[in-house]
């Protein structure tokens, strides 16, 4: 048996071929798997358990039909999604989880989170992430009628778009650097958690990384985000593999 690991999906009505991809992937291997982890940015923007949209509703009864199968199904919120709450995740038979969080993954204690935590260099948007997250701000912008809510994530996501452009513009180098971890600050997760095995996305960077944290060796793993294709970690009790869908 095994476990599946993904995240950054970004789903959303504009990349209908992704969306049925998950929706395959959920049918044909996800039902015979011990659990499922998804590590947040499922969605492209989450404006509220409100949310109306036929992404919303496709990826919920999908998932659900999964949870009926008998797996286990955790989230973990992202930057994107991180107004998920407890109305989706009952409709959608998930559990949340908080970000970061410690799991036993076939023996092993393993640290999970959707990964920008670890990107410390980009204060700007560790600023965002944390007046998002208050939940005083949370509270008054769910209260703002949905139709604002999705004008206002539109808005985000040019403003995000237009950042990044122009860092790219200006200083490759550096939009490398700060969208992309910070050594020092994975080191410290490792060592303040206490585990060998770290699990993220957020990057968009695939890869297993080993980092030596003191006399540890320890993995990173990077999960891949699903903008052309799917991403998935299959973990067992022999070990793991990252792959391409």
């Amino acid at each position: 048996m095994t476990t599946l690991f993904i995240s950054d999906l970004h789903l959303d009505s504009g990349r209908p071929a992704i969306t049925e991809l998950f929706g395959r992937f959920l049918r044909e291997e996800a039902k015979g798997a011990d659990a499922v982890y998804i590590l947040g940015d499922l969605f492209e923007a989450w404006v509220g358990d409100d949310d109306d949209s036929k992404v919303g509703k496709f990826v919920a009864a999908h998932l659900r039909e999964v949870r009926a199968a008998g797996v286990p199904i955790f989230f973990i919120r992202g930057n994107r999604d991180f107004l998920v709450g407890p109305g989706y995740a009952d409709r959608a038979g998930f559990r949340l989880l908080p970000d970061p969080a410690v799991i036993t993954l076939y023996g092993k204690p393993t640290l999970i989170l959707h990964g920008d935590l670890l990107c410390t260099e980009d204060a700007q948007y560790q600023q965002f992430r944390a007046k998002s997250r208050d939940p005083a701000w949370q509270k008054k912008t769910l209260a703002l009628p949905l139709f604002v809510r999705k004008l206002l994530a539109a808005k985000y996501r040019r403003d995000s778009r237009v950042r990044q452009r122009k860092l790219k513009g200006d200083d490759r180098m550096l939009f490398e650097q700060i969208t992309d971890v910070t050594p020092a600050t994975v080191e410290a997760y490792f060592a303040r958690y206490g585990v060998d095995t770290m699990i993220h996305g957020h990057t968009h960077r695939p890869a297993i990384h080993d980092v030596q944290v003191g006399e540890r060796h320890c993995q990173r793993v990077v999960l891949g985000d699903w903008y052309t294709q799917g991403s998935v970690l299959r973990v067992n009790a022999d070990g793991m593999k990252l792959e391409k869908l």
